[in-house]
């Protein structure tokens, strides 16, 4: 089996080229595969289903006919799009993915994360997203209207970039003792992740030896992705064109 995984792509409206770039990698590179994971951040934001706009309704529409051609397509929640739901997964073909996700391909146990969740560092951050995760928030705020989950969505995208700017580089990079703990716990020796936009590949010492961390990088000026096949796993950069 051959298995595609991607993340980080935060597609917008605003930067066409990437939309652009992600299309063509769905008609041209995505079904040589069987399979393409998709580990959060697809999307720039996401307020709802129901705030689905021209630009979200063509990106599905094309992810349909992805799985439509009988491959399989799985999507893991980001810190920009964790409120993707069922309309959206239907409409797609898509099937969800908790975050973490334990899957074994030609025989090999791998972890799958967004990677969000291992950076305990930045405890400001793991505190707001204990509270915006939350499934009563969630429920809350499905019930707001539109215009104030807009709102709010840019309001914390600004603040998000903003928050950036004053933390250190190491606090908003992984914990390694947390990515020790996780493989450890999921008794692995591989774990692929995104969202720190740092692509490479660490080693990672275990109690069981020597483990591997694949680490997806975003889609602002390259494209990033993890293949992997019979011959093992590659990290591969690719082009984007801008205009």
């Amino acid at each position: 089996m051959k298995a595609l995984f991607i993340s980080d792509l935060h597609l917008t409206p605003e930067c066409p080229a990437v939309a652009r770039a992600f299309c063509h990698y769905l008609a041209d590179r995505a079904p040589q595969a069987d399979a393409l994971y998709i580990l959060g951040d697809f999307f720039e934001y996401w307020v709802g289903d129901d705030a689905m706009d021209d630009f979200q309704h063509d990106i599905a529409q094309r992810l349909r006919q992805y799985t439509n051609s009988g491959r399989a397509l799985y999507l893991m929640p980001g810190n920009r799009d964790f409120a993707i739901g069922k309309t959206f997964l239907q409409a797609t073909g898509a099937q969800w993915l908790k975050d973490p996700t334990l899957i074994t391909i030609n025989n090999q146990k791998i972890l799958l994360m967004h990677g969000d969740s291992l950076c305990t560092e930045d405890k400001q951050y793991q505190r707001y997203r204990k509270i915006i995760r939350n499934p009563l928030v969630m429920a809350l705020l499905r019930m707001t209207p539109l215009s104030y989950r807009k709102n709010l969505g840019r309001k914390i995208r600004q603040k998000s970039k903003a928050a950036k700017i004053g933390k250190a580089l190491d606090i908003m990079d992984v914990t390694r003792s947390e990515v020790v703990e996780a493989m450890e716990r999921f008794e692995v020796d591989t774990l692929i992740h995104g969202h720190t936009h740092r692509p490479d590949i660490h080693e990672v010492a275990l109690k069981h030896g020597t483990g591997k961390r694949y680490v997806l990088g975003d889609w602002t000026n390259k494209g990033w992705e993890i293949e992997l096949d019979s011959n093992g796993i590659t990290l591969d950069a690719f082009p984007i064109i801008h205009p």
